[in-house]
């Protein structure tokens, strides 16, 4: 079984960003790692390839600076990365994300099943995923906890929805995007990390996937900050909570929210 993994570098959660007069994300020296989502697919991937004696790839599209998600990949234990990048490729939107990605796992030409993390952490976006199902025209199942089979040319899932949890099964190949505790992510090993360092990262462009990419249908422009908020808070005394309680009503009442 040949499983891909799409994957990308995102700045450290953790890090403080901030947005320039002209519309840009100033991320400062905060560090890129791999998208934290990534890390579950990542593992996901390495499971089952480990079940049935198969492999896995790992790609992730844009300029150098994914490189670091690629590498952490590796680190995990990926057998092979590929980053795809064109400087043609710039500004892309998620439909050429999509037609690029798709044509990559065309390019392998033996892949069973794709798995990405939820979303991408810094833009908080999964659309990707959706067209990139669509463009191979392959099953999808976002959302998933749990791979209960994966076998006989079929993949059985437990996903996770608003109203609770279902069982959804389809043929392979196919698309899927998991879950933060589908899984504990393993720490890359010092050999690892050793053997990731030494890695070259082969870069597939148009030319090299026959591909010609249609021009986006949406640019980002620029990007602000929403307008500051305030608001007083007020403590709401009373010798019982029913007095409180009382209080408060009279207060939303006047203020007119109920």
């Amino acid at each position: 079984m040949h499983i891909v993994v799409g994957t990308r570098s995102t700045p450290d959660t953790a890090a403080r960003l901030e947005v320039t007069p002209d519309g840009r994300v100033d991320r400062g020296d905060a560090p890129l790692v791999i998208n934290p989502w990534d890390e579950y697919a990542v593992e996901e991937a390495l499971l089952r390839a480990g079940a049935s004696g198969g492999a896995v790839t790992v790609l992730a599209l844009g300029p150098e600076e994914h490189q670091e998600a690629l590498k952490h990949a590796l680190a995990m234990g990926a057998d092979r990365a590929i980053r795809l990048w064109d400087d043609a490729w710039t500004g892309l939107d998620s439909r050429g994300y999509a037609a690029a990605f798709a044509a990559a796992v065309r390019h392998l030409g033996d892949v069973d099943l794709v798995i990405f993390g939820k979303e991408a952490a810094d833009e908080a976006s999964d659309t990707h995923i959706f067209q990139t199902a669509r463009a191979l025209g392959w099953t999808l199942f976002s959302a998933v906890a749990r791979i209960v089979a994966l076998e006989s040319g079929r993949i059985r899932v437990e996903q996770l929805l608003e109203e609770g949890r279902q069982l959804a099964a389809g043929p392979l190949p196919a698309v899927i995007s998991v879950l933060r505790g589908i899984n504990e992510p393993r720490y890359p090993s010092f050999i690892g990390i050793r053997k990731a360092a030494r890695a070259e990262v082969p870069v597939w462009d148009g030319a090299a996937l026959g591909l010609s990419l249609p021009a986006p249908a949406i640019q980002v422009t620029g990007l602000r900050l929403p307008p500051t908020r305030e608001g007083t808070c007020e403590i709401i005394g009373g010798d019982t909570v029913e007095a409180q309680a009382a209080t408060l009503v009279e207060k939303l009442l006047a203020e007119k929210v109920i």
